[in-house]
């Protein structure tokens, strides 16, 4: 891809926005460039429906005055000097929080690592719709597919640029290309949609056009006929697609900005058993090509792999610098950078593997529900429970008898995590990846 950023220039402006604070009066700072640019075409029935373009450069500057910290953000021609003098001037005035700063200086990554994240491949607008359009017709020639809710395809990148009074200075950016495509099946009321899509970091990695409408229609017209389930205790088979919000879930749940603010239902289960002995969670920023990857966080700090639950047993908290002085601990490099403040949050975070296949695994149930979408905001991230609107297929005698929509599945999260087996279909080719995943013991609210 041509456009990339102007990485020189960029570091230049946010070596002199340190500069200018530290100059200003205050005791630590650092600054940050955040910049993106897409591009994307959208198609339905054969004409394009909108084609879009942006571009993003967001600088801020974060200063620390003794315990006292403000930020500001402002366009990368702003001046340094004027920026920072307003910056120290709101610190002064802030109220102290004891937990803020920058990273420890040993904590620095020296050399930032090349993770394979930039692809140089540049994508037209033609190509685009052209990919969008063969989605859609692939989609629309599968027998039963009777509409289309759309394709689009789209490429881009993001890139970050940070230095810091304390010695740091350091850049990277990654690309991001996406295909996909939206599917209806049947007629009136019994209409069915369903969709596919592939997000890759690299071009030549993505699934190609006719896959993904194909795969779209097939699950649409595989809906038809859907019906209600008779309300009860239900074993639920999460299809990876749903089983990934699962792992984001447990994500939210380690968090240790969450932690620090009592708002996490595993809060006080550091050490002990969250999850059955079959689960296993790792988190890897390191990971070459991978969708969350990157060679330092929001702090400069480089993360290394990180086995969060073992067996089932909760080992580590997602923590940035703040976070993990707030616990008395120490940040293992998780802290994501949002404009000027910093918080932790997974990289490349997976629910490892299990042994049997998911064909096996349903296989063994006399009746269970296969689950392929859910819906709704019913996750309570304090107390764990968990209500969502649900749709799928029928589970009886190991075989998906009949689809299902219109019900409801519940449980607590911490039931759920304790009562999970694990597939070994897992796909790594997503930030927050997870198998199949069985989970007894939930109610369904059907008919």
């Amino acid at each position: 891809m041509a456009n990339s950023i102007d990485a020189g220039k960029l570091t230049d402006r946010v070596a002199a926005l340190v500069e200018a604070a530290r100059r200003a009066g205050a005791d630590a700072a650092d600054a940050v460039v955040v910049v993106g640019r897409s591009k994307g075409v959208s198609v339905r029935m054969g004409k394009v429906e909108s084609t879009e373009a942006s571009e993003s450069e967001d600088m801020s500057l974060r200063v620390f005055v003794g315990k006292r910290v403000a930020s500001v953000s402002a366009t990368t021609g702003s001046d340094p000097k004027t920026l920072a003098e307003r910056a120290v001037a709101m610190a002064k005035v802030s109220p102290e929080d004891p937990y803020q700063g920058l990273a420890d200086p040993t904590l620095l990554t020296k050399a930032p690592r090349d993770l394979d994240l930039f692809d140089t491949t540049e994508v037209s607008a033609d190509r685009l719709k052209e990919d969008a359009l063969a989605a859609e017709e692939a989609a629309l020639a599968v027998k039963g597919v009777t509409n289309s809710s759309g394709s689009g395809a789209s490429a881009g990148f993001g890139g970050l640029v940070l230095a810091t009074s304390s010695g740091f200075l350091g850049q990277y950016v990654a690309t991001r290309f996406s295909r996909s495509a939206s599917a209806i099946a049947g007629e009136g009321t019994g209409m069915e949609r369903d969709y596919d899509y592939s997000s890759r970091q690299h071009f030549a990695d993505l699934d190609t056009a006719q896959d993904i409408g194909r795969k779209a229609g097939e699950r649409a017209v595989k809906r038809l006929g859907a019906r209600k389930a008779a309300t009860g205790a239900v074993v639920v088979v999460f299809d990876p697609r749903v089983a990934r919000g699962i792992a984001g879930h447990l994500a939210g749940a380690i968090n240790g900005a969450a932690v620090a603010r009592k708002t996490s239902f595993l809060r006080d289960m550091m050490g002990k058993q969250v999850a059955a002995s079959s689960i296993t969670v790792t988190d890897e920023p390191l990971r070459r090509r991978g969708q969350a990857s990157r060679p330092f966080d929001g702090e400069g700090v480089e993360g290394s792999k990180l086995t969060m639950v073992e067996k089932g047993v909760l080992n580590h908290w997602f923590l940035s610098t703040s976070a993990a002085r707030e616990l008395g601990l120490t940040t293992n490099g998780r802290g994501s950078r949002g404009g000027s403040s910093v918080s932790p949050s997974s990289t490349n975070l997976a629910i490892e593997a299990g042994a049997q296949s998911p064909e096996e695994l349903v296989k063994g149930l006399k009746s269970g529900f296969y689950v392929t979408e859910v819906f709704g905001q019913g996750v309570n991230m304090i107390t764990g429970e968990y209500s969502r609107g649900a749709s799928g297929f029928w589970i009886e005698n190991g075989e998906l008898a009949y689809p299902v929509s219109e019900v409801t599945i519940a449980s607590n999260l911490k039931t759920m995590f304790l009562n999970m087996v694990p597939a070994s279909d897992l796909d790594r080719n997503f930030g927050t990846a997870a198998p199949t995943l069985l989970i007894e013991g939930m109610t369904l609210a059907g008919s």
